[in-house]
C-alpha cells in the first residue's frame, strides 16, 4: 500500500471513532454531568498524549512560555464537548453528527477571518453540497420545520459547540509558537482539563462515581482513548501523507458511520429520506477527494 493510501486508511479509521463518540454519549449523556465526564476524559487523554511527547519529541521548557494560550484552546476544545454532552442528552445521534459536517464549512469563515485563508470554488462546492446534505438530516427531512426553523433542542445547544470547534481549527495556528503537534496538544488539554473542571467543580463532588453504569465508564475510556489519543494521531499520520482537504473530508463520512455504529447496537435503519441527506454529505467527501488531487501534497 502506498503513503497516500495509507493516509486514507487512516482517516477511514479517524471517522470512525468520531461516530463512535456520538453512538456511545447518547447512552452515557443520560447518567452523568457533562462537565464531569469530559474532566475525566481530558485528564486520561492529556496523561496518554504526554507520555507520546515524553517517548517522540520530549517537552522543552520553551513549551511553557505565554500558557495563556493553551487556556485559550483549551476553553475552546472543552466547550465543544461539555455542549456535544449536553446536547446528546436530547439530540438524535445520527442527527447530531449531521450538525459535526457543518463544521468545515464554519471553520473556512473563521479561517478568512483569523488568517485570511480563501477557500477555492470547487471547495466551496463541496462544502456547500456538504452542508446542505447536514441540514436536511438535523431538521429530518422535513420542509415545514426547515421552513419554520424548527431544530430539535439538542441538536441547537451541539451547533454552538460546533461554533467553538470551528474557531479552534485557526486558532491552533495563529497561537501555536513551533511547539511539535503533540507537545501543543498536550498543553492544550492539560488546560482543557483545569478549565473544564473548575467549571464543572459542583458537578464532579455531586457525582456518585462508584455508582455511575458500566456504560458511562466505557464512554469515558472511549472517548479519552479512542476519539482523543487516537484520533490525534491518525488525523497527524494522515496529515503528512494527504493534502489537507483529503483529510478534511472524511469529516463528512461521520454520519454514514453513526448509521453503522446505531445498527450494531439494534437501532432501526433511518428513512430513505434521511439517508438522501447523507448521500449528499457522502458526495461532498468525494467532491473534496476530488479538489484534493490538485493540491500538492
Amino acid at each position: 500500500m502506498t503513503d497516500e493510501g495509507r493516509g486514507h486508511l487512516a482517516m477511514l479509521l479517524f471517522s470512525c471513532l468520531v461516530a463512535g463518540s456520538f453512538s456511545l454519549g447518547v447512552q452515557a449523556a443520560q447518567h452523568i454531568a457533562p462537565a464531569a465526564l469530559n474532566t475525566v476524559r481530558f485528564a486520561i487523554a492529556a496523561v496518554l498524549v504526554g507520555v507520546a511527547a515524553l517517548a517522540t519529541t520530549g517537552i522543552p521548557r520553551s513549551a511553557f512560555r505565554a500558557p495563556w494560550r493553551y487556556f485559550v484552546l483549551g476553553g475552546v476544545f472543552g466547550s465543544y464537548f461539555v455542549l456535544m454532552f449536553e446536547g446528546l442528552k436530547t439530540a438524535d445521534p445520527v442527527a447530531a453528527s449531521a450538525v459535526f459536517t457543518l463544521v468545515p464549512v464554519m471553520a473556512a469563515g473563521f479561517g478568512w477571518i483569523l488568517l485570511r485563508q480563501v477557500t477555492t470554488g470547487g471547495m466551496a462546492l463541496a462544502l456547500a453540497v456538504g452542508a446542505a446534505g447536514a441540514v436536511w438530516v438535523i431538521f429530518r427531512a422535513d420542509l415545514s420545520a426547515l421552513v419554520r426553523f424548527e431544530i430539535g433542542r439538542g441538536e441547537w445547544i451541539y451547533f454552538w459547540g460546533c461554533v467553538a470547534h470551528a474557531i479552534y481549527t485557526p486558532l491552533v495556528p495563529t497561537l501555536n509558537r513551533g511547539e511539535p503537534p503533540v507537545v501543543f496538544t498536550f498543553g492544550m488539554l492539560c488546560a482543557a482539563c483545569v478549565t473544564v473542571g473548575l467549571y464543572g467543580a459542583g458537578d464532579i463532588l455531586a457525582t456518585d462515581w462508584s455508582a455511575l453504569p458500566r456504560i458511562v465508564w466505557i464512554t469515558i475510556l472511549y472517548v479519552a482513548i479512542f476519539a482523543s489519543a487516537m484520533t490525534f494521531v491518525l488525523m497527524q499520520y494522515a496529515a503528512l501523507r494527504l493534502p489537507s482537504a483529503k483529510v478534511m473530508a472524511y469529516t463528512y463520512l461521520v454520519p454514514s458511520w453513526v448509521i453503522l455504529w446505531e445498527i450494531a447496537r439494534g437501532a432501526a435503519l433511518p428513512p430513505v429520506t434521511i439517508l438522501a441527506g447523507v448521500a449528499l454529505t457522502i458526495l461532498s467527501l468525494l467532491l473534496l477527494l476530488r479538489v484534493g488531487r490538485a493540491q500538492p501534497s
